[in-house]
Order: C-alpha cells, then sequence, then structure tokens
C-alpha cells in the first residue's frame, strides 16, 4: 500500500511560552523551537505500522519554507521511506482550501492508496483533510482511530464520536483518513536513525512543478484571512470546594441553586 503522510511544522508548546505580537499580527517568532505537529506524528507511526503488516512505502509530504525539511528528516528517521517538501513563496498565507489544494496537487504527482493527515494542526481548525478529500473527490473520515486493512483495497476503521463512543465503518481505498491521538503509540527517533536519512536527498517541488497558478493559493487565493491574534482576559479564579465528600456535594448542590443551574 503506497501512502502518503501530511505533516506541519508547528511550535512545540512544550518547550515555549507562546505570546502574540503587540500589533496582533502573529505570534512572537523568534527564538521558539518547532517540531512536528502531535497529530500528524500519530499518523505516521499508524501508516509504518500498515506498510510493515501488508508492505508498500509511506512518504511524508510538509508544506512551508525550507526549515520544513527538518520534520522530515524526522519523520524518515521514525520510519518513513520517502520526503517530499512542497516550498514556493506563493504558499505563504495560504488558508486551509489553499493547503488542500497544494495537497491534493501533490497527491495527483503520485499514486497513493491512502492519504493520512492529523486530525488537526496549530491552528485547530481541522479542515484540511476534508477539504482535501473533496478536492480529489476520494471517501473521507475523521478522528479516526482505528485502522484495518481488509482484501479488495477495503479499510475498516473505527472513529472517536461524541460521548466517547465509538462508530465502525468500512470505505474503500484510495481515500483520505485524519487520524486521531492515541491511535497508537509513536515510535521514538534514535540519532541512529537521524543519521541514516540525514544525506538523503528530498524532492523539493514548487507551484510551478505542481501545476498551481500562484494566485490560486497563499494569500492572494484566500477566502479566509485572519484578521487578529488576542489573549483573551483572565475571568474570575475557580473556586475550591473543601470538606468531605458530602460536604463537597451539598456546596455544590447550593452553588448550582444560587447560579440558576438547579431550582
Amino acid at each position: 500500500m503506497e501512502i502518503l503522510v501530511c505533516v506541519k511544522r508547528v511550535p512545540d508548546s512544550a518547550e515555549n511560552e507562546i505570546e502574540v505580537k503587540a500589533d496582533g499580527s502573529d505570534i512572537k517568532r523568534e527564538d521558539l523551537v518547532y517540531s512536528v505537529n502531535e497529530w500528524d506524528n500519530y499518523a505516521v507511526e499508524e501508516a509504518i505500522q500498515i506498510v510493515d503488516r501488508v508492505g508498500g512505502s509511506v512518504t511524508v509530504a510538509s508544506i512551508g519554507s525550507p526549515d520544513a525539511e527538518e520534520v522530515v528528516r524526522r519523520e524518515m528517521a521514525m520510519g518513513a521511506n520517502n520526503g517530499l517538501l512542497l516550498v514556493d513563496p506563493a504558499f505563504e498565507g495560504s488558508d486551509g482550501g489553499g493547503i488542500a489544494a497544494i495537497l491534493a496537487a501533490a497527491v495527483r504527482k503520485g499514486k497513493y492508496d491512502l492519504v493520512l493527515t492529523g486530525a488537526q494542526a496549530d491552528d485547530g481548525a481541522a479542515q484540511v483533510g476534508g477539504m482535501l478529500a473533496a478536492l480529489l473527490d476520494w471517501p473521507y473520515a475523521s478522528l479516526v482511530n482505528l485502522i484495518e486493512v481488509k482484501e479488495g483495497g477495503v479499510l475498516r476503521i473505527g472513529r472517536e464520536i461524541e460521548g466517547g463512543n465509538q462508530e465502525i465503518n468500512e470505505i474503500e481505498t484510495p481515500c483520505v483518513l485524519s487520524i486521531q491521538t492515541g491511535i497508537n503509540e509513536p515510535r521514538y527517533v534514535g540519532i541512529r536513525g537521524i543519521r541514516k536519512v540525514a544525506s538523503v536527498e528530498i524532492p523539493t517541488l514548487t507551484a510551478a512543478d505542481l501545476g498551481l497558478a500562484p494566485g490560486a493559493v497563499g494569500r492572494t487565493g484566500a477566502k479566509v484571512k485572519r484578521v487578529d491574534y488576542f489573549v483573551p482576559p483572565a475571568g474570575a479564579g475557580a473556586e475550591i470546594l473543601q470538606g468531605s465528600t458530602d460536604e463537597i456535594a451539598a456546596k455544590l448542590v447550593d452553588l448550582l441553586k444560587a447560579k440558576g443551574g438547579l431550582k
């Protein structure tokens, strides 16, 4: 099975104190530590495990600046077979639809049975996977936390739905799946793996290589434009209830009555 996994280089929230610029135009990016998007890392691990079971290859692709090469190489060191960089100044400022258009063009240039994305990236919109599937006219499922390969190009998939319940479906390939965290345990990337892929050539494709008109993507082509970043004002602190279980329960009931939650 030929699998393409879309990955993104994002600020590492565990290593950075994220601050917003005074003018609200962006976050402060100077001296930030970057890593691969958490959801994407689970998607790569799942792709590797599928190929280990049924054969094929895993390609990781990333849109961004040349700096995106570091996360592509990291995922190759993890076990992906190939890397692909989608880099062009024309891509800067793309909205979700533009990102999906770039990825769709890259998918069409290859021969893939399955495309995996993380359930969401650092902006939290969770929209690229669905848009990508729509542009390709492929079946799509989101929040996938189980994948089993069956005969005849069919996948049995599990989805996390409301209330912690599990929904099981069958979906035909080629398809696009957005992967939820917890589907697996991503493997540790060691120095040996990093050294092994350090000199591997990673192809880079531009807008022209993908057959994309510069005005169709990037800021010019964006239908959604971000107008402001801001930190919400801090609210009042939480009230901590003290006492025995019965005392805490009684206090909670009184508070709910006082706030109109109970009558």
